[in-house]
């Protein structure tokens, strides 16, 4: 199952940020807490190679917390000011603006020298759709700045966000990149909503999805579903079984593919099969 998506919408994004990184100091990227190299989009490291930056691995209530600790620590071994935050309930959230302000010390510090007195911090925030980057913000600035949703692809234009006086966002449209070399990744991001869901066929998901967890967490939908299988059972079948146990059945006496596969998917997404990280760090 070969996933890609690249609407045009986001070939306009790449341009406009292009044209407004020299607006700011500081890029903040947001990554879903579950799969932190897998949302982390390889453009930004060519885009902000000039700034200064803040890691931000949003979701982290939904991630397994031993491995969003071992993906914080990789972070900030590779030199980048990072946080743990769960934009939904704010946690993390007032660890931003301190971490803003200590990377412009220095900058302030030498305007203040040229007589500079108010030197305002501007940050633009990138990261994949549906990764919670408005969410965080309308946390951040306390009221609805930004608009929200649980589908890829809400947020379609830029706007200057005044977080604090002396702190300003420019917020952008999520974005992907051209082509995902590793297949893997491509799923990944679909399971978790950051690829558009009216493209993939929910059934064939389900089944990856189902493959996937039975490699990294292979009691979670045994547990969640209340149904026996081993490690040989193909993926279908135990989508049949889901299907089976919650009664959607059609008529014919048939299991409901697409029903179960969706319910398989969305409860994956709200951590009801637990909380599930997964990329994990090689070596």
């Amino acid at each position: 199952m070969n996933i890609q998506w690249y609407p045009g919408h986001m070939t306009k994004t790449r341009r406009m940020m292009e044209e407004n990184i020299s607006l700011v100091d500081i890029v903040i990227e947001l990554l879903d807490a579950r799969l932190p190299l897998s949302s982390k989009n390889p453009e930004i490291d060519e885009l902000a190679r000039n700034k200064k930056r803040i890691i931000i691995l949003n979701k982290c209530d939904l991630a397994d917390e031993k491995r969003t600790k071992e993906w914080e620590n990789y972070f900030k071994e590779k030199g980048f000011d990072t946080i743990q935050v769960n934009s939904v309930n704010g946690k993390g959230i007032k660890e931003i603006p301190p971490v803003v302000q200590k990377l412009m010390a220095e900058k302030i510090e030498r305007l203040r020298k040229r007589g500079r007195i108010f030197v305002p911090a501007r940050a633009m925030i990138v990261g994949i759709p549906n990764v919670g980057k408005s969410t965080l913000i309308n946390k951040l600035v306390g009221k609805n700045m930004a608009k929200t949703g649980d589908k890829a692809g809400v947020t379609r234009g830029k706007q200057w966000i005044r977080v604090k006086k002396d702190f300003e966002l420019l917020d952008t449209p999520g974005i992907l990149w051209p082509k995902f070399e590793d297949e893997a990744v491509g799923l990944k991001l679909a399971f978790t909503g950051a690829v558009n869901d009216d493209i993939l066929d929910s059934a064939e998901l389900a089944c990856k999805l189902i493959e996937c967890l039975n490699d990294l967490y292979p009691d979670a939908i045994a547990n969640r579903y209340k149904i026996e299988y081993d490690k040989d059972t193909p993926p279908h079948e135990v989508l049949r079984l889901i299907g089976e146990k919650r009664g959607f059945i059609k008529k014919g006496n048939e299991v409901d593919n697409k029903r179960t596969a969706d319910i398989l998917i969305d409860e994956f997404r709200g951590a009801k099969l637990g909380r599930i990280t997964l990329d994990r760090i090689e070596g």
